[in-house]
């Protein structure tokens, strides 16, 4: 996938219609594809910390003024240090966390009251070892969020994996 696509998967009005500064954390970054896709909505002044394990992201600030943070750590398990995020993306990452119910309840001590969460999974419930080993559909994800007691949880777009059979699809969710 490049920059462009993972853009438009992404995109959502309310991120973008957002004219202030915000601050984000990209959990199980890589290499940053959709760490970039994001700084692209963000105002200038706003920041990204990308935690990753294995991260080869680099210190920068990108173009439109958005600064990117590495942090390497293993965002399943350590303390981020970071507190009163606006949002979180985590693309293709959530299917790494074995116990995501407890994650979840995890997630708000990093929050602002009214924040975003923005996830890129694959639309399938069966696993993939080693590489999609607890998927979350669509209707899987919605029903692990609402009943953590999220308010909404939004599909946004999504489009024909290149890794087989299925799609990948973007969801806001809004707490």
């Amino acid at each position: 996938m490049n920059i462009h696509a993972a853009f438009d998967l992404i995109k959502a009005d309310p991120i973008l219609r957002n004219k202030e500064a915000t601050h984000w954390a990209d959990l199980g970054c890589g290499t940053g594809l959709f760490t970039q896709a994001l700084s692209r909505m963000l105002q200038p002044g706003s920041s990204i910390h990308g935690i990753d394990n294995n991260a080869s992201l680099k210190k920068q600030i990108t173009p439109n003024g958005v600064e990117i943070i590495p942090l390497k750590m293993d965002f399943v398990s350590g303390d981020w240090g970071l507190r009163d995020l606006d949002g979180i993306i985590m693309a293709n990452s959530l299917h790494y966390v074995k116990d995501q119910s407890s994650f979840l309840q995890k997630i708000p001590t990093f929050l602002k009251p009214a924040a975003s969460i923005l996830i890129v999974e694959y639309d399938t419930d069966t696993p993939v070892p080693t590489w999609v080993p607890y998927p979350l559909s669509f209707s899987s994800l919605t029903k692990l969020f609402t009943g953590a007691g999220y308010i909404s949880v939004q599909r946004l777009g999504e489009k024909p994996s290149i890794y087989g059979g299925g799609n990948i699809y973007a969801a806001l969710i809004d707490s």
